[in-house]
């Protein structure tokens, strides 16, 4: 039920896309970005991202003015998700409109730095 829950929340934010994820996206889509694979508005867990990289794990998210007043929360989810072994790139909207080929810039450094290992499976910790 959870599941399909989220499923119609991504597919509802990929109809409602901001103008700086569209500008994103159409650099991303059908592996135009270095070959790597990345999809839009995904269900990871109990959050959506904005854009996601299997191969990577590596999990892109558009920030617009919004955020600053949920940081406590953004944090908490990026807390989280680095706890499942994802990595987490953070981008303003202020950054697409001004400085796109420095975001694509960092997102390339990431891709092709060497991936972190995987944290142990819950239960699996060494003490």
């Amino acid at each position: 039920m959870a599941q399909e829950q989220d499923t119609k929340i991504a597919r509802k934010l990929r109809k409602q896309q901001t103008p700086q994820e569209v500008r994103v996206w159409s650099r991303l889509r059908d592996r135009q970005f270095l070959g790597y694979k990345f999809r839009r508005q995904v269900p990871l867990g109990r959050y959506v991202v904005d854009f996601y990289c299997p191969e990577k794990k590596l999990v892109l998210e558009i920030d617009g003015g919004h955020h600053m007043q949920q940081q406590t929360q953004d944090q908490q989810r990026e807390d989280l998700l680095k706890s499942q072994g994802y990595q987490i790139l953070r981008f303003w909207n202020s950054d697409i409109e001004q400085n796109l080929e420095g975001v694509f810039e960092k997102i390339m450094q990431v891709l092709q730095s060497p991936s972190p290992p995987s944290p142990l499976p819950q239960g699996e910790r060494r003490v």
